[in-house]
């Protein structure tokens, strides 16, 4: 397997093209940082964009939602979706408001939904979402009731193909405008968690786990 995405009519990036890249563990890592996931398809000749919880493993992510949903439904009936996720990282002040961007990446999937079925894969692929969303945690919270599992409902997207769009660094001003007495630079934007705050019905002594306070300060 190539490590690079076969460029497509699909795929291919079209604006600011010198910002593409086909690295897949380029798109992987962009698409490991991210928590949720705007997916793009069809219903009735409309466009529809909904935001999902996901998991990555190989060239699968698994989307999360409840079974009955109607984007559950709506993915199991369609032949192909879209998924992008995207992280600004910075706020870019150039002396222009053409040239004033942002620092970001960004990645973009395309591939044919199926619906997970079948307890043991359905829990396979929950435990891939919950691993990529709060790892370590899976091995340490009860089992899960088969109501719930029922209850929960799982797309496949096998990643058909993809692209990467990256932006980082100062401004690029037209030559002239170095000379116009403004500031100009970055702001950069981090993403990041917090500190943990606990339930208040926690039972006497109980304390978070190593996996758990390992995510306080995560940055995405």
């Amino acid at each position: 397997m190539s490590n690079d995405y076969e460029i497509s009519k699909r795929n291919k990036v079209r604006q600011l093209r010198e910002k593409a890249n086909y690295d897949r563990d380029t798109v992987h890592k962009i698409l490991d940082s991210a928590l949720i996931a705007s997916v793009g398809f069809v219903e009735d000749g409309q466009p529809v964009v909904v935001p999902m919880l996901f998991g990555r493993e190989g060239e699968t992510l698994y989307l999360h939602g409840a079974r009955k949903a109607r984007v559950i439904r709506l993915l199991e009936s369609t032949t192909t979706a879209c998924l992008n996720v995207t992280h600004v990282d910075g706020l870019v002040y150039a002396r222009s408001a053409f040239n004033s961007s942002m620092n970001y990446r960004s990645a973009t999937v395309y591939g044919t939904p199926r619906l997970v079925e079948g307890t043991d894969d359905k829990l396979h692929a929950l435990k891939v979402i919950s691993e990529s969303t709060m790892p370590g945690r899976w091995g340490e919270v009860r089992d899960s009731h088969i109501n719930e599992i029922k209850k929960t409902g799982v797309i496949a997207l096998d990643i058909e193909s993809a692209s990467a769009k990256l932006a980082n660094g100062m401004p690029k001003d037209e030559e002239e405008d170095y000379a116009i007495p403004i500031w100009a630079g970055v702001l950069p934007l981090v993403s990041a968690f917090t500190h943990l705050q606990p339930d208040q019905r926690l039972l006497d002594g109980v304390e978070p786990s190593a996996v758990v306070k390992a995510m306080q300060g995560k940055v995405l």
